[in-house]
């Protein structure tokens, strides 16, 4: 009477651990996928004037993926200085440049790469083409000078005879803003004046600018409008410039990774949904 007890009891604790094993197995598997897809980081680089609008896209880009445990990195700073970090092997999975230029030398820079690779490309070349996200505006702000009672007409007297102010620009070089900025002063014959009086100050990039008018270390500076939509700025506290009188801020972004994830938020970017976001935050449309 012992061992068929024993034999049985045994018997059943096999049946029992193999329905346990498989069920763990069957648990196991989703839960790590899950878990692969949640730690992956999006890292992007981004134009300094994106600061306020891109949180606010990455935020409903994971509320319509329902992943809002999705790590996204982005670091702000001016277009040209990413550009050399890109160049030195930054690991970014986007690029989001205030210019056409650089994405657009990245891709050629890419092309003449696969070429020196006995023609063989990328899988994905043509999902790595640069593309147009955001048409950007300049506006004139200032804390300490009303701005209400002025028009575009006489911001060259205003700077010529208030000798004692000073204006900002981000830096020409770096800034696709600041190169746009160079321009407006160019064409209202006041550059050079600025220049030579030393009441010019440059910053490193359009967020720096912004914080030199916003802080009042600087009478008036030339800065994104989507700046001062943010702050929502009183109407005696910027101009915004027409769009006709410096060249057109046309943004370009560009994939330069493998990361499907990345593929997947330009995309969105790009979309109804991501556009929206642009226009709302003072872009103008693409």
């Amino acid at each position: 009477m012992v061992k068929p007890t024993v034999a049985t009891s045994f018997f059943v604790c096999l049946l029992l651990l193999s329905a346990c094993t498989q069920e763990n197995s069957a648990n196991t598997v989703p839960t790590a996928n899950n878990s692969s897809e949640q730690t992956q980081t999006l890292r992007i680089a981004a134009a300094a004037n994106l600061s306020d609008v891109l949180p606010k896209i990455i935020d409903d880009y994971k509320a319509s993926k329902n992943t809002p445990e999705q790590h996204v990195e982005v670091t702000y700073a001016s277009s040209g200085k990413l550009y050399a970090q890109i160049k030195a092997g930054a690991p970014y999975d986007v690029f989001l440049s205030a210019n056409q230029d650089f994405p657009a030398k990245l891709a050629e820079e890419r092309a003449v790469n696969a070429t020196g690779q006995n023609n063989v490309a990328h899988q994905n070349d043509a999902t790595y083409s640069p593309f147009t996200y955001a048409r950007g505006q300049l506006a004139l702000y200032s804390i300490t000078k009303p701005l209400d009672k002025l028009n575009t007409a006489s911001l060259t007297n205003v700077f010529i005879s208030d000798i004692n102010s000073k204006v900002t620009i981000a830096n020409p070089e770096l800034a696709p803003y600041g190169a746009s900025a160079k321009a407006y002063l160019q064409s209202q014959n006041t550059y050079p004046i600025l220049n030579k009086q030393k009441r010019l100050i440059q910053a490193e990039n359009i967020g720096q600018a912004f914080q030199y008018v916003h802080t009042g270390s600087v009478d008036y500076g030339l800065v994104a409008q989507s700046q001062v939509i943010a702050i929502k700025a009183k109407p005696e506290q910027f101009i915004t410039l027409a769009p006709v009188s410096y060249p057109e801020i046309l943004q370009d972004g560009i994939v330069i990774s493998d990361s499907n994830l990345a593929i997947d938020f330009t995309h969105y970017l790009r979309s109804k949904a991501g556009q929206q976001h642009f226009l709302q935050a003072g872009y103008l449309p693409v």
